[in-house]
């Protein structure tokens, strides 16, 4: 057996990701959104391509364990055109994928870049996971932690590294809150408590404009991003 055989070892992604591209170029920005099953993450990244699609040049990765189902739910409601959605299918618990081994993460981002070129944005959704899912800093530049007030209003107070060091907290399904008893500020005020100064957005996506909040941070990401070039 040779250990150095390239098929049997193949190259780990474990680095910081650099911010240019091999001709100098500054590649796209990558923003990782993670959270538990139900919470909202496609529809959050739906709703992101539908608010941003007209300024910027978006394109999405998705992760799901077996299936390439949040894929195909993006492509049905055509939030992008489908060569600019790619899915990886982790074969095991979502959060390996984003952190331990981005291997095919990576890969599936910088493929993106070659083939589309000029991309302003990729948004990487992780599987569902638990509180502590969180991304590489070698695959993602900043990461969106997605939770939903059916799941609970103690979930900000339970904290963890998703609630208390993503970029952006997301408290989704805020129109739920009154038929499911989950107090709106208590959430904030426990959310306040566990993360200090990062940001908290609260969202209905049935509500017109509903990811307003979340497109206006992506929006102030990408353009200090391209700034920086």
């Amino acid at each position: 057996m040779h250990l150095d055989h390239p098929e049997t070892f193949p190259h780990r992604h474990t680095h910081s990701a650099e911010p240019h591209r091999p001709d100098g170029s500054r590649r796209a920005l990558r923003i990782g959104l993670g959270g538990p099953v139900g919470s909202g993450k496609t529809a959050t990244v739906a709703a992101l391509c539908r608010a941003l699609s007209d300024e910027f040049s978006i394109a999405v990765v998705t992760n799901d364990i077996y299936t390439r189902e949040d894929a195909e739910f993006l492509l049905r409601e055509a939030v992008l055109p489908p060569e600019r959605i790619t899915a990886v299918e982790t074969g095991a618990c979502p959060h390996t994928a984003i952190r331990d081994d981005i291997s095919a993460n990576l890969e599936a981002v910088e493929e993106l870049e070659e083939e589309l070129g000029g991309l302003d944005l990729i948004l990487v959704e992780s599987g569902g996971d638990n509180l502590t899912a969180t991304f590489s800093r070698g695959l993602v530049d900043a990461q969106i932690f997605v939770i939903d007030t059916a799941g609970g209003d103690d979930i900000p107070r339970k904290g963890g590294p998703g609630v208390t060091t993503a970029d952006l907290l997301v408290v989704n399904k805020t129109d739920l809150a009154p038929y499911v008893g989950s107090d709106l500020a208590r959430m904030a005020a426990d959310a306040k408590s566990q993360r200090g100064e990062l940001p908290v957005a609260f969202t209905s996506l049935r509500t017109e404009n509903g990811v307003a909040p979340v497109a206006q941070w992506v929006r102030e990401r990408v353009t200090a991003w391209t700034a920086a070039a």
